[in-house]
């Protein structure tokens, strides 16, 4: 979004009702920000009522212009008041949600969307959040019933894309319904295919993701192989329209996850080189070159590329890279170097402050450590 939709002057008319925050979650000087506002799903987009300091309106997943045009107007609604019965339920359901209460607030979901007025809306956004808030608890019944029911009342909208992707996904977890499962998978595939949906592009990568998984898990992997070689497709030629070096490298991660996928982990070398160069500040682009090269069984090359990234990582993000060089290691054989980085992980995982310290991400560690 820091690419392709922050920049668009459309937003400038929005300059004086809102101030614009971006918070590094892994820079440890927002954790008071943090403990208040968990995040859990990146990029998540809070309004934030400043006087209340309450979440007026909380949406998980990017947006495109146009999305966050309404999310805003749905926000300064919540904010000054002017709200149904429908939209005060929905903002109670963003506060709960925001407090990882996930199975209460697919409850209040429920409420506004029974207590929806003819034509509402937010109703795109509530069947979003309310599938969302279902998978997040493991409801996966429910949220793939509940999507499948409510798909048709968002099809062809932009909220089509979450509520068929986030149903398939619970689906998936059961795909033994298979009636279920076809019919999620089928409005999956329509939703992505509708070329009047002017989605953003990670929208569409996330669809092609979801749809990979539901022929995984159904041991189609014939079907997985045409949808992944179609994913990396697309994402090459969206990344070919970039119109700056930032927003070619948004879809890095998505092209990566594309080759390794189809286990061809060398076609992103020059591309995350290129973002190395282009970006030398950034940890990502060695990040992703390590993990690549582990993949190809370059451990060497892996371990190096892991190297250049760490100085420049902080946060729970750095220990992902420890990991990754500590598995580095043990596939190279250097057992002992494969410890000592876990030793080193977990020492950094206890140093970090409240609201970034994970309990269970050190018990993994820990765990992991002791099968070394």
């Amino acid at each position: 979004m820091r690419a392709f939709v922050f920049t668009d002057k459309a937003l400038a008319r929005y300059a004086g009702q809102f101030v614009w925050l971006a918070i590094d979650t892994e820079n440890s000087v927002n954790t008071p920000f943090l403990k208040k506002y968990p995040i859990s799903v990146w990029p998540t987009l809070l309004i934030i009522d400043a006087k209340k300091e309450a979440v007026a309106l909380r949406y998980a997943g990017g947006a495109t212009v146009p999305q966050l045009e309404k999310l805003l107007k749905d926000g300064a609604r919540v904010v000054h008041g002017t709200t149904s019965k429908a939209d005060e339920a929905i903002g109670r359901a963003d506060r709960l949600a925001n407090e990882g209460k996930h199975a209460e607030a697919a409850k209040v979901y429920e409420e506004a969307i029974a207590a929806a007025p003819k034509n509402w809306s937010r109703l795109g956004r509530a069947a979003e959040s309310l599938t969302f808030a279902l998978y997040q608890s493991k409801d996966h019944e429910r949220c793939a019933a509940r999507a499948l029911e409510l798909y048709p009342r968002v099809k062809g909208t932009y909220s089509s894309a979450n509520v068929s992707s986030n149903g398939l996904a619970c689906a998936s977890e059961k795909p033994e319904n298979r009636a279920t499962f076809d019919a999620l998978e089928k409005a999956a595939r329509e939703t992505l295919e509708n070329p009047k949906i002017p989605f953003a592009a990670d929208d569409r990568s996330g669809l092609y993701e979801t749809l990979i998984g539901a022929r995984e898990a159904v041991k189609d992997e014939e079907g997985a192989r045409k949808l992944r070689e179609e994913w990396a497709t697309f994402l090459e030629g969206a990344a070919k329209k970039a119109k700056t070096a930032e927003q070619r490298a948004v879809f890095d991660s998505h092209r990566l996850s594309a080759y390794v996928a189809l286990k061809q982990p060398e076609r992103a070398i020059a591309m995350l080189e290129q973002s190395e160069r282009d970006f030398p500040n950034d940890y990502n682009p060695p990040a992703r070159l390590g993990f690549a090269y582990r993949t190809m069984g370059k451990y060497d090359e892996a371990l190096a590329a892991y190297d250049r990234a760490l100085p420049k990582a902080y946060g729970p993000r750095k220990i992902s890279i420890l990991r990754g060089k500590a598995d580095t290691y043990a596939l190279k054989g250097d057992k002992e170097a494969a410890k000592r980085t876990i030793e080193e992980a977990i020492r950094y995982a206890e140093s970090l402050p409240e609201g970034q310290r994970s309990e269970p991400a050190i018990a993994s560690l820990k765990k992991k450590l002791a099968t070394m």
